[in-house]
């Protein structure tokens, strides 16, 4: 046999591996082209919500008064728990952390002690800045002060005991100044209206936190 005729075999195979990578490579072009097309296909439908809700104006109840003063604080009640109801068993509970803030009316200047739960926003304590609330120091802690009043946060005047703690001294003692400077303010308010009776004069001011709405009475 020739060398010619043992080279044909070796052409035929370089030939038909030729035809065989054609088909892949035009595949392969093709691809890009198709992704291309899928990206272009993007949907650009917008929906309505079925139903429109209205923007609604909340009140709190303190548009009407000035922030004199705030602190942020623990606030504790002496009470009766849930599971004691009844037997006159009483301890400290949480009541919440806040904002202890003394606020003045712009109108007829009375001044009330209010605070919020910070989360919830709930109201738990509301009473008017008594002359006759005396902050005693807390026993075994030098950062917080008790005292007792009417207080209005749970919808009815009730006498109750408080407690709150702050994060140092500094802050309790700076709290138990402004508290004590604003009942004086308090006091001459009061004592410069008319009042046919002097000893009511205070208890008319607490009476006077009902008319005072907060936004858990709206």
């Amino acid at each position: 046999m020739s060398d010619e005729q043992e080279a044909k075999p070796t052409e035929t195979k370089v030939v038909e591996e030729v035809v065989e990578t054609e088909p892949k490579k035009v595949e392969a072009e093709a691809e890009p082209e198709k992704k291309e097309a899928v990206k272009e296909e993007e949907s650009t439908a917008t929906f309505e919500p079925v139903v429109k809700l209205d923007e609604v104006d909340v009140s709190n109840g303190e548009e009407e008064e000035e922030v004199l003063c705030s602190y942020r604080s623990k606030l504790f009640l002496y009470g009766e728990t849930l599971l004691d109801v009844g037997t006159g068993k009483k301890t400290w509970k949480e009541r919440g952390i806040g904002e202890a803030r003394i606020l003045r009316h712009r109108e007829h200047q009375r001044l009330r002690f209010l605070m919020r739960q910070e989360k919830t926003m709930k109201v738990i304590a509301n009473h008017a800045l008594d002359p006759r609330i005396k902050l005693e120091p807390n026993a075994g802690s030098d950062r917080s002060w008790v005292w007792s009043c009417y207080d209005f946060a749970d919808g009815e005047l009730e006498e109750k005991v408080f407690a709150l703690r702050f994060a140092n001294t500094e802050v309790a003692d700076d709290f138990k100044g402004k508290y004590e400077e604003h009942q004086k303010e308090m006091e001459a308010l009061l004592a410069g209206e008319d009042k046919p009776d002097e000893s009511g004069k205070v208890d008319e001011a607490a009476e006077a936190l009902s008319g005072l709405k907060t936004g858990d009475d709206a």
